[in-house]
């Protein structure tokens, strides 16, 4: 995770409302910097024989599902008093630790997908016994075994942008959110739901630090998503909506839109929607 708080800073540039204008020189010689970081992974990224396969895979899904709606799940509190039984004949896309909502909402998504080093870290065992498509960075084969159902994407922290196909790199935005967002738009989906995306943590202090858990989780559906013990890093929710928003202009200017129904949700950039609505 070494350079990760650095980079997610810079997150912030992409939202120049919030920032000084920055000169065509300017965002030329940091493009070629974070291009320099990101060359010691570029080889694998694309040649690995473990992502040529994934890249392969992804050619197949590209617009798999043009002009559907897809819901993309959050892990907040809030998830335990949303009906998630409604999703049952929805296609959903779930992330992290997820899976602990199997047993205690009785909710599986339709995949799952995980860009965090330390979530893949310290929950290998149970996302590789998951059956379900799954999708991980690129950094993840370090712990992720390739099946049948592992894709690998590459993800990065540097150079904020909109990936309208996965199969190239893909920007963070310091969310798994934002990365669902995009491959969401990769299936080709015209409309996605967020829920789950409460945008509000108990916790506080310096963002992007890695925090460790002294009990119960408070900030998740379930206490043992990052319990006592787990290493975790702080939220940036100033970051995550930079990025939130150049999602928003991309599907906007595609004719697509992500509507947000998260029950009692503090974000703001997406056009809030009432989750029974959308079942009628």
């Amino acid at each position: 995770m070494a350079g990760r708080p650095a980079a997610f800073r810079q997150n912030k540039m992409a939202d120049n409302t919030r920032r000084p204008e920055i000169s065509p020189a300017g965002k030329l010689a940091r493009r070629i910097y974070d291009g320099l970081r990101r060359l010691p992974d570029l080889p694998s990224a694309y040649l690995h024989p473990w992502r040529r396969e994934s890249m392969r895979r992804l050619g197949e899904l590209k617009d798999s599902h043009k002009g559907e709606r897809c819901f993309i799940v959050g892990n907040g509190p809030s998830l335990k008093v949303t009906d998630l039984s409604k999703l049952k004949n929805e296609f959903s896309i779930g992330s992290n630790r997820i899976f602990l909502a199997e047993e205690e909402l009785g909710f599986k998504p339709s995949m799952l997908l995980s860009v965090n080093d330390l979530v893949v870290q310290q929950s290998v065992g149970e996302l590789s016994a998951l059956q379900m498509p799954k999708f991980f960075s690129w950094r993840a084969c370090k712990w992720i075994q390739p099946d049948s159902l592992t894709h690998f994407l590459y993800t990065t922290y540097t150079t904020p942008s909109f990936a309208k196909d996965a199969r190239g790199r893909i920007w963070e935005g310091g969310t798994v959110t934002n990365v669902a967002l995009q491959l969401a738009y990769h299936f080709g989906f015209k409309q996605v739901i967020l829920i789950g995306v409460d945008h509000n943590y108990v916790d506080k202090g310096k963002p992007n630090s890695t925090v460790e858990s002294q009990g119960d989780d408070p900030n998740h559906f379930s206490v043992k998503y990052f319990g006592k013990g787990f290493q975790w890093q702080l939220p940036d929710l100033e970051a995550w909506e930079n990025g939130y928003r150049m999602v928003r202009e991309a599907y906007e200017a595609d004719g697509r839109e992500v509507l947000d129904a998260t029950i009692g949700g503090k974000l703001q950039v997406f056009k809030k929607i009432d989750y029974e609505t959308l079942f009628k």
